[in-house]
C-alpha cells in the first residue's frame, strides 16, 4: 500500500498539464449532467478529445475509439438536449429490468467479440477488460443522451473498471477522477430518480 501511495504521489507531480485540463473538464461534466444543465456536453467534448489522444499513447485502443465516439455524442447529446429549448424540458424515463438484461448479454459478448477480433494484430494485457468497457460506455453514453435514468447505474460499474484500468497504466491522476466517477453515478442517480419521481407524481 505503501507503495502504491509512493507511485501515485510521482505520478501526480508528473502529470501533464492536458491531462489535468482532461481531468478538470470530466468532473465538470459529470456535475453538469447530474443538474441537467446542457453545458455538461461542451465540457465533454473537449475532454474527450484530449483523452483519445492520451489513452492512444498508453495502448489502450478501446479507450481512444471510445472517446472519438464520445466526441461526437458530446454533439449528438448538445442536439437531443437542445430540442425544446430548454434540457431540463427533456423527461427523464426508466427501462424495464427485461430491458437491460437483454442489453448487458449483448454488450457482453460484443466486447468478447470485439477484443479477440483485436487481438490477432494488438498486444495488451487489457484488451477483454478495455474492450468491456468499451462497448458498455457506449451504450451508457446512449442512454444518457436520451436521459435514461438507469445509464448511471452502468457508470458505477463502468467507472470502477476504468479506473483499474488508469492505474495499471499510469495514468494516476485520471484513475482517481474515475473512483470520484464512481461517486458522481451515485449523486446523479439519486438527483434524477428524485426529479423522475416528482414528475411522476404530478401527472
Amino acid at each position: 500500500m505503501q507503495l502504491f501511495w509512493q507511485e501515485l504521489l510521482v505520478q501526480i507531480q508528473q502529470q501533464s498539464l492536458a491531462e489535468v485540463v482532461a481531468v478538470l473538464l470530466a468532473i465538470a461534466y459529470v456535475l453538469l449532467a447530474a443538474k441537467q444543465n446542457i453545458w455538461c456536453w461542451p465540457c465533454a467534448l473537449i475532454s474527450t478529445a484530449i483523452y483519445t489522444w492520451l489513452f492512444w499513447e498508453v495502448s489502450l485502443p478501446f479507450n481512444s475509439l471510445l472517446n472519438i465516439y464520445y466526441l461526437l455524442m458530446a454533439i449528438y447529446g448538445w442536439m437531443k438536449w437542445n430540442q425544446s429549448g430548454d434540457s431540463s424540458l427533456l423527461p427523464i424515463i426508466s427501462k424495464n429490468a427485461t430491458f437491460h438484461a437483454i442489453s448487458i448479454v449483448l454488450l457482453f459478448f460484443t466486447g468478447i467479440l470485439l477484443s479477440q477480433i483485436v487481438a490477432l494484430s494488438w498486444q495488451g494485457l487489457y484488451l477483454y477488460l478495455d474492450a468491456l468497457v468499451t462497448v458498455f460506455s457506449v451504450f451508457a453514453t446512449v442512454l444518457v443522451a436520451h436521459k435514461v435514468l438507469e445509464n448511471w447505474i452502468y457508470w458505477m460499474f463502468i467507472n470502477t473498471f476504468t479506473a483499474y484500468l488508469c492505474f495499471a497504466h499510469g495514468l494516476m491522476l485520471t484513475g482517481i477522477l474515475y473512483v470520484a466517477y464512481v461517486g458522481f453515478a451515485f449523486y446523479g442517480y439519486f438527483s434524477w430518480r428524485k426529479d423522475l419521481n416528482f414528475h411522476s407524481s404530478t401527472l
